[in-house]
């Protein structure tokens, strides 16, 4: 049957439809759309992988409680007394959802034992990955010349385009008068590969191996699990892995920089311990009954561990003679860190909840009552206190909603930079670390972001936002040999990687 013949209405009706998809072809909307939508997809979260938990069965039938006020019986306590607080130095009854048993074993623990993964053999991948870690790095060389290079980085080597909200200007907001930043500064960047969920719960200490050929991470919660995140895994299925070697939060972390296959870990249950992976265990170095608050070491000295317990106190442990060779009360609460001078290891920094930090000098220390060369004095608890990488300056995170810069030839000159440092219970306080040279110090914002001080203009010149950071950094660790590699952890397990373009 013939066709009929198009009135004029449906012939100028189909031009339309055909000159409409011309112009849509022209312009490539359709796959611009499809590349749009896929650009939009959300990338799935990396995640640590946990083991699976047995429920053990009822041996007992299940008794429906009921209160005595319910069942017409008098009270049989007081109540809490009018001084109970709640302190980190009783160990809670459950501590993990992952493993309810408490490793408080007086001896080793094999990494086996302490492995949390599903899968086993994971473990002696991580076990590898760090041997083969240890063999190839020679950081006293590498890391050094990378550093020294820091004023002399050329434009060219991180020049890029910014991404959308990675940096937020402050310049703004004051009228001083504002250097040029840094381009390394500028182009630091959050990648969503860049982004892992590598524990549960709070994460209280971050740490970078100090290795040029490999990126991997360090972090200890309040569960007192221990994570490693093999940045540059190719495989994702195989670049986290956790273990439970403690019994309570992790208080410091140490990474031998000589010998990167021993891991230093103290805990609030009094224990520090020596991760061993050519032993393929967890060696038990101290046991005490105080909490220990802090774990710290000179430059280029391995043979001692100096941590913080108890009220105040401040213990030298030789690792070769496996006893304490000093130890002092230096303040009237808990030390929350121990810094060491880079120009010279017997200077040492603490700082403490009783709301000061002080600055002594170890070859002048008495036993009895140990004088201090300089001592910053806040309003309320210091959390952390930490020397520049010149050794000239020392700063200071106070409760007090102050970031303390103390300087000079005797560290006699002290300003205080405002900063809201009020994180609340459930979120770990925030600490603020010098960056790569004593131009930017990097502390948590509570606007999930990352406020970068300038210690010489004496204010945040900027902060590092990005979409891919859902939560609040609280802890940071710079990258000892990747100028420009921040690390940043949060109260929920994340770690955020930050990198140059």
């Amino acid at each position: 049957m013939a066709s009929q013949k198009l009135t004029e209405y449906e012939r100028k009706r189909l031009e339309n439809i055909k000159r409409n998809e011309e112009m849509v072809a022209a312009l490539k909307i359709h796959s611009t759309a499809a590349t749009l939508s896929a650009a939009t997809k959300r990338q799935r979260t990396k995640t640590y992988k946990a083991g699976p938990v047995k429920k053990p069965k009822a041996e007992t039938p299940i008794v429906i409680r009921r209160s005595l006020r319910t069942r017409g019986m008098p009270p049989d306590s007081k109540g809490l007394a009018d001084d109970f607080c709640e302190n980190f130095d009783k160990t809670p009854k459950s501590v993990s959802p992952l493993k309810p048993q408490s490793p408080r074993v007086l001896g080793p623990i094999s990494m086996k034992d302490a492995f949390s993964g599903d899968e086993i053999e994971s473990n002696q991948v991580l076990v590898g990955t760090i041997l083969s870690i240890a063999k190839k790095t020679q950081v006293d060389v590498s890391c050094k010349e990378e550093l020294n290079g820091v004023n002399d980085i050329k434009d060219e080597i991180f020049s890029g385009k910014r991404t959308l909200g990675s940096c937020k200007s402050e310049a703004s907001e004051s009228p001083v008068k504002i250097e040029k930043r840094d381009p390394w500064l500028e182009s630091l960047d959050l990648k969503p590969e860049n982004v892992a969920r590598i524990m549960p719960g709070r994460i209280m200490v971050v740490k970078f191996f100090p290795s040029s050929t490999m990126r991997m991470i360090a972090a200890g919660n309040k569960f007192g699990n221990i994570a490693f995140w093999n940045v540059d895994s190719k495989d994702e299925k195989e670049d986290i892995y956790l273990y439970r070697p403690h019994s309570g939060p992790i208080s410091g972390i140490l990474v031998q920089q000589y010998a990167m296959s021993k891991i230093y870990s103290s805990c609030y249950d009094g224990f520090i311990r020596l991760m061993d992976a050519e032993k393929e265990s967890f060696e038990l170095v101290h046991s005490c009954d105080d909490t220990v608050y802090s774990l710290s070491q000179q430059p280029n000295n391995s043979a001692s561990l100096y941590f913080g317990e108890g009220r105040g106190g401040l213990n030298v442990w030789d690792i070769r003679t496996g006893k304490s060779s000093k130890n002092w009360i230096l303040h009237e609460d808990r030390i929350n860190t121990i810094s060491f001078n880079s120009q010279n290891s017997n200077i040492m920094a603490t700082c403490s909840t009783d709301g000061t930090a002080c600055i002594w000098d170890l070859r002048s220390m008495s036993t009895r009552k140990p004088q201090t060369l300089r001592t910053v004095s806040h309003n309320r608890a210091v959390h952390s206190a930490y020397f520049s990488p010149s050794g000239s300056s020392l700063a200071t995170t106070s409760l007090d909603d102050n970031v303390g810069i103390t300087s000079g030839a005797n560290f006699e000159d002290t300003s205080m930079i405002y900063h809201n440092n009020c994180t609340g219970r459930w979120i770990s306080s925030f600490r603020g670390i010098w960056g790569w040279d004593d131009s930017y110090i990097f502390i948590g914002n509570m606007k999930r972001g990352v406020d970068v001080i300038s210690p010489a203009q004496r204010r945040t010149v900027m902060t590092l936002q990005s979409p891919e950071m859902s939560a609040i950094p609280c802890r940071f660790d710079a990258h000892p040999c990747e100028v420009g590699t921040l690390a940043s952890a949060t109260s929920g397990g994340q770690v955020y990687l930050w990198t140059p373009c």
